[in-house]
């Protein structure tokens, strides 16, 4: 009997070793392991004339979020107080669930002017609106990107009146020092144009504090490298808000793409927040002598480097672990419109459990170009 059992044993041994080589087990690589699995289907394209609401010219929009709660999208105007004062617009669109053709108009709903200390809207040229987001506090986090005359800044506005809360501090190291032989500080018009906070946007269901992410457009100066083939180096900085501090919990390097052939600029445009583990949506933008190149990209910061503590980023990076990026769309190659996108944003939820993502362009209040809305099935 026992030997009639090892038999047995040694038979469904070598059957399972057959079973086991036999089945393909699916190989997961460890890249594949850091990202989401993620796909874009293009559902359609809003266009929004230039136009006047409430005595303001509707234009440069450069940030787009959406609340739940209301069912409304919220845009901010990146003038700098030249046309009217810093404002921010509530627009009501229709998404659609399936692709198409002609999506009808936008409503713009309200315009809110942002308000200083005082209670008074900005004059000219002292704030300059580039990213923002919906806090579960019902408040705009605003970054103004600033330039060479002024400093960036990131403030905390009441979205029913508009009215400043709060300054948040922005480190040392991003401020350009008044000291011509010292040079640090984010570049002319490089500075913080993305920023998302990784609450549902609108929602009331949160726990105190939440985080906010943001990041420059292009490196600091004293992480610029002299050899321009040198892939830029900018800096992704992560906050965590409570109700009456905020912390500044790390910063990670984000690896910006040179551009394609010909590019003149390129920048970090935007942020987004796809899930507490880490998850990120970046859209960059280059400009060359064949116009914009668009693309989006997938981000995992998990194993991300801090450099918080790192003064400069010139030179050999290599012992940093950068953000990691997997390309998820190219607006070119896809053969999707090109224009100045500057703003994304998750809309509301679809069937099956997807979600819209929405982008939108700055048109720079060129009276001839409309503001295009872009809107996308994204698919988990």
């Amino acid at each position: 009997m026992g030997r009639f059992a090892g038999l047995i044993a040694t038979l469904l041994a070598g059957i399972c070793s057959l079973w086991l080589t036999s089945c393909a087990i699916p190989q997961v690589s460890a890249e594949d392991r850091l990202f989401l699995n993620l796909s874009l289907e293009y559902l359609g394209r809003y266009e929004l004339p230039q136009q006047d609401f409430e005595g303001t010219p509707v234009g440069g929009l450069s940030a787009i979020t959406y609340d739940v709660q209301r069912d409304r999208f919220y845009a901010l105007s990146d003038d700098r107080g030249n046309l009217a004062p810093p404002r921010f617009y509530a627009l009501k669109l229709e998404v659609p669930t399936e692709p198409t053709a002609d999506l009808g108009s936008v409503t713009i709903e309200q315009v809110t002017l942002l308000k200083d200390e005082a209670g008074n809207p900005y004059p000219a040229n002292q704030l300059d609106p580039e990213g923002m987001g919906l806090s579960p506090r019902q408040s705009l986090l605003i970054v103004s990107e600033g330039d060479a005359a002024d400093v960036p800044r990131l403030d905390e506005y009441d979205l029913a009146s508009g009215q400043l809360k709060t300054r948040f501090r922005i480190p040392e190291r991003y401020l350009p020092s008044e000291d011509e032989a010292e040079t640090k500080g984010v570049q002319n018009n490089l500075s913080f144009e993305s920023l998302t906070i990784n609450a549902v946007p609108g929602s009331t269901a949160w726990v105190e504090p939440f985080r906010l992410f943001m990041a420059t457009e292009g490196p600091l100066q004293q992480d610029l490298d002299d050899d321009i083939a040198i892939a830029p180096k900018n800096r992704f900085l992560h906050y965590l808000i409570g109700q009456d501090q905020s912390t500044l919990i790390s910063e990670h390097l984000y690896p910006l793409d040179i551009g394609p052939t010909g590019t003149l600029l390129t920048g970090l445009s935007e942020l987004l927040t796809l899930d507490q583990g880490g998850h990120f949506l970046a859209l960059e933008r280059s400009l060359g002598f064949k116009g914009f190149d668009i693309r989006l990209y997938q981000l995992s910061t998990g194993g991300a480097t801090d450099i918080s503590t790192v003064e400069s980023l010139k030179g050999d990076v290599s012992t940093i672990q950068p953000i990691q990026k997997r390309l998820l769309l190219n607006l070119a190659s896809a053969d999707l419109p090109l224009d100045n996108f500057e703003g994304m944003t998750l809309g509301p939820d679809l069937s099956g459990g997807d979600r819209s993502l929405i982008l939108i362009s700055d048109n720079n209040f060129e009276a001839q170009l409309p503001t295009q809305i872009l809107v996308f099935r994204l698919r988990q």
